[in-house]
């Protein structure tokens, strides 16, 4: 009887052209809902939607058993090498992604994983505060959080990234060894914590939200939700990027060891890499596109936003976080200590 209903179930996809399910783990409000049913359109695979909201929750997933779950992730370049070193993805196929060759230069053999041998570019952008411009006027530097906070705030729940804009303000590369400088960016967070301004740390879009609702002055987050939270609120909300710089991220495609349909996940991060596509999501998104034949097809307004696309004297201030091996623990070991206390 099973038989015959696994029999049933197929000719039933089959007769309904879905030839099965794609199934992505992905960072909230992160793809246009249209471009899944135009891949479903075209594929005929039904897409399945698991959401996080940080690196390490992705992760801890996957080593519970996730590995086997999903088809494709979406993780942080200083993560990548980690997540190769775990065993957690399988390399891509690149005969099935002809359209790796759209990526601009800066995004193909990534430091991170030389080749492109596990990991396709997706979007790219910077870290830095939402705010309320209708309460305060434009921050200009991280002291609104890290000197004399005067309005409730909330940081980023990302360790790597809420020290490094911590070590920017200081003076110091986000991607110091030097234990005794990041030790002090974990001091200057806890002084942030002791501030009765202080309300808690948010992953994802969580502090974003927070400033849209009211609830919050400040927020340290992602430029992408930034610049949609000040479309769809304006007069009320804008983003800055502080005088002492901010941190740089790439987020990849990558495909789990044992992705239950690799077919189609490979489908999926070339049909990403198509120009007209890639150009949809990063209008959708409003992030960067690491995609160079996307560039033609970006909305002209958010061509000129530099809080998408910095300035070149922007960009000098702007530094990408890199996988440091085994001096990773010394941001593990500072934020963990932040977290507890």
């Amino acid at each position: 009887m099973k038989k015959a209903w696994a029999f049933l179930a197929a000719f039933l996809a089959l007769a309904w052209g879905q030839k099965g399910e794609l199934r992505l783990f992905i960072w909230s409000e992160y793809i246009d809902p249209a471009i899944l049913e135009a891949f479903t359109q075209r594929y005929g695979y039904k897409v399945r939607v698991d959401l996080y909201e940080s690196n390490e929750e992705m992760i801890a997933k996957l080593q519970a058993g996730g590995v086997s779950q999903y088809d494709v992730i979406f993780p942080s370049d200083f993560y990548v090498p980690s997540i190769i070193q775990l065993k957690l993805v399988r390399p891509l196929d690149q005969a099935k992604i002809p359209n790796l060759k759209n990526l601009d230069d800066k995004f193909k053999n990534p430091p991170f994983d030389p080749g492109n041998r596990y990991s396709a570019a997706y979007q790219w952008g910077t870290t830095g505060l939402v705010y309320r411009k209708d309460r305060v006027p434009p921050p200009q530097s991280w002291a609104v959080l890290f000197k004399e906070p005067k309005a409730p705030f909330i940081l980023m729940d990302s360790p790597r990234e809420m020290l490094g804009n911590v070590l920017k303000y200081m003076g110091y590369s986000v991607n110091t060894k030097n234990p005794k400088e990041v030790q002090q960016a974990g001091q200057v967070l806890l002084q942030a914590k002791k501030s009765r301004y202080f309300l808690g740390f948010e992953g994802g879009v969580g502090g974003k939200n927070r400033v849209v609702a009211g609830a919050a002055t400040y927020a340290v987050v992602y430029n992408g939700d930034a610049v949609k939270a000040a479309d769809e609120n304006p007069g009320k909300v804008d983003f800055a990027i502080p005088k002492e710089g901010a941190t740089l991220w790439v987020d990849s495609m990558m495909i789990p060891a044992k992705a239950p349909n690799p077919e189609a996940a490979h489908l999926f991060i070339n049909f990403i890499l198509d120009p007209k596509v890639g150009a949809q999501l990063s209008n959708f998104n409003r992030y960067a596109t690491p995609n160079k034949a996307a560039l033609p097809y970006i909305n002209p307004a958010d061509r000129k936003n530099p809080a998408i696309y910095p300035s070149p004297e922007a960009m000098k201030r702007l530094e990408f976080i890199l996988d440091l091996g085994k001096d990773n623990r010394i941001y593990d070991e500072v934020w963990t200590a932040v977290k507890s206390r």
